[in-house]
């Protein structure tokens, strides 16, 4: 038996979304940085620059970048925190029960998997 992956099923604009949030977080996207444009992120991605232009619009309604109309898109102070906090409310809400669930199923120690992460 096979899993799916956290990804699977979910729509590309979603995905997107999750790469660039990735890329604020590690600092790939700095504060104060100018995302790639709609049509150059989409190249590099191999995606339509409508799907891009809703991942974006996300980022937006959300408060996390703001448009500087000619210029483009830039990474406001503070997204990253902002992200953050939100991406563990929602890890901590909809992932960590399954993989509290799925450690328990297969007899794994939470201990021993932390054990082996330190010492990595």
């Amino acid at each position: 038996m096979t899993f799916p992956s956290a990804t699977a099923g979910r729509p590309v604009y979603l995905k997107l979304r999750d790469q660039i949030a990735a890329a604020i977080l590690d600092g790939t996207f700095a504060e104060g940085a100018m995302l790639p444009s709609v049509r150059a992120y989409a190249a590099a991605e191999a995606a339509n620059p409508l799907t891009v232009a809703k991942a974006y619009q996300q980022f937006q309604a959300e408060g996390l970048v703001q448009v500087q109309r000619g210029v483009g898109m830039f990474v406001v102070a503070g997204a990253a925190d902002a992200l953050r906090s939100r991406e563990r409310e929602a890890f901590l809400r909809s992932e960590w029960p399954e993989i509290v669930l799925r450690l328990r199923r297969l007899h794994i120690d939470p201990a021993n998997l932390l054990a082996d992460l330190e010492s990595a």
